[in-house]
């Protein structure tokens, strides 16, 4: 190898390593990226009637702070009660689960007897397991520290930059591209921002429609804490595979104090509340828009968690949909396509 050639390898490892090292900040402002791409659509729709992106911007911002705000202070305030009241039945929850498990080591059959019992002592020490101290301590611990503050600063400082005006962003982003390819890298990020908000939409569309039919499945049975359940229900769809799993397990716990039977039933409405959200709402709302297999879906999500962790975890669908797209139009159809 020649001189120059070490030389760009060497500066190739260093670029590497700062971009592992700036890794956090380089996804919030992806995240930040998100946001301004999907409250852009708003602003152009604004600005045809406003005339001037200065005012569409302020009004777009405005109007997700008041949505939000109005979304915190009505809902929040009873999901928190809730939730505590969920914290105070896990002892509860805990102890029906031990009864029927010892109730079951005299029907079924002695060879799975062992595993009962080192399951009913695995209850026995999570019962003991003070839940609200653990809650307490880890708000406790995000309430001390600046970092989550500092981090949504940073999130909303750099989307309304980003929002406010884009083109001198853009370019100096293409501009890191041959010039020959510049052109094609401008359809690139087009086809990135309709798969962006194509996705946004739709799975805002999913979460609240999860929510809402887990909700009133959760009222009609009579199930404890609906209002809680539900919209953990439908903040966790924002998750694939992961979310819909997690949510279950809350309601049916709750359902197991009241009887067997009921606990089965939250189980089913779930089931039949993710049939009709794969089955129905992600094709009705989302196939045309983002295209993505399930088994990518799902090492996105692995993948993305363990390099990134949670935030990683947060943004690995948009993060799977815009590599996808850039993967297929820089390398698959330039190069593989091509032979």
């Amino acid at each position: 190898m020649k001189l120059k050639d070490w030389i760009a390898l060497v500066a190739l490892v260093l670029s590497l390593y700062i971009l592992w090292r700036i890794r956090q900040v380089l996804l919030l402002t992806f995240f930040a990226v998100i946001i301004a791409t999907v409250l852009n659509q708003l602003v152009y729709r604004l600005e045809r009637v406003t005339y001037r992106r200065s005012i569409a911007v302020l009004i777009a911002v405005a109007s997700c702070l008041i949505v939000l705000s109005i979304l915190i202070g009505g809902i929040g305030p009873p999901f928190v009660d809730q939730l505590q009241s969920l914290i105070q039945l896990f002892p509860s929850i805990i102890e029906r689960i031990q009864t029927w498990f010892n109730s079951l080591e005299s029907i079924i059959p002695g060879v799975l007897t062992r595993n009962l019992q080192d399951f009913n002592s695995f209850l026995q020490q999570l019962q003991s397991f003070d839940l609200r101290m653990l809650f307490g301590r880890v708000y406790t611990f995000f309430s001390n520290t600046l970092s989550i503050i500092l981090n949504l600063l940073l999130i909303t400082v750099v989307s309304i930059m980003l929002l406010a005006d884009p083109t001198p962003y853009q370019k100096v982003f293409v501009r890191l591209f041959p010039s020959s390819f510049r052109p094609k890298v401008y359809d690139i990020l087009a086809e990135c921002e309709t798969a962006i908000v194509g996705w946004f939409l739709g799975i805002v569309f999913n979460m609240s429609i999860i929510a809402t039919l887990s909700g009133i499945g959760l009222l009609i049975l009579g199930v404890k804490l609906a209002l809680a359940n539900a919209l953990l229900a439908g903040l966790l769809a924002f998750i694939p595979n992961v979310g819909p799993v997690l949510s279950v397990i809350p309601p049916t716990a709750i359902a197991l104090l009241d009887a067997p039977w009921k606990a089965i039933a939250v189980i089913i409405l779930y089931i039949l509340v993710q049939q009709v959200e794969s089955n129905v709402l992600t094709p009705l709302v989302m196939e045309k828009q983002v295209s993505l297999l399930p088994a990518l879906t799902l090492l996105s999500q692995i993948a993305f968690t363990i390099f990134f962790g949670f935030l990683g975890l947060i943004l690995a669908l948009p993060l799977a949909i815009v590599s996808k797209i850039w993967i297929e139009e820089v390398w698959v159809k330039r190069f593989l396509d091509q032979h």
